[in-house]
């Protein structure tokens, strides 16, 4: 599995829609809501390398929104924890962690 993580700038007042419009592609796996100099964080998973550029510059950078992205490529995954539990606010660690 490929993996991108894509970070997006929305135009005001469209963050929560364009999150929702992220969701609704069959290749974005998590959507986060970030502070800092992007809204979102989109995680983009895609069976090969060429599907890639079909997804990002094809489809989700031309969803109503989009400002500006910014595409980093995965290139290995040295995590063994949820994602979701560690970009989660209050996150703490289980006994043995």
């Amino acid at each position: 599995m490929i993996t991108a993580i894509v970070l997006l700038k929305a135009s005001r007042g469209k963050i929560d829609a364009l999150a929702q419009s992220l969701l609704e592609m069959r290749e974005v796996a998590e959507v986060y809501s970030v502070a800092g100099d992007y809204d979102l964080v989109a995680m983009v998973r895609v069976k090969e390398y060429g599907s890639m550029a079909e997804v990002v510059p094809g489809k989700l950078q031309r969803l109503e929104g989009v400002e500006q992205t910014n595409t980093l490529m995965a290139f290995q995954c040295f995590s063994r924890h949820d994602l979701e539990r560690l970009f989660s606010i209050g996150y703490e660690p289980e006994d043995g962690e």
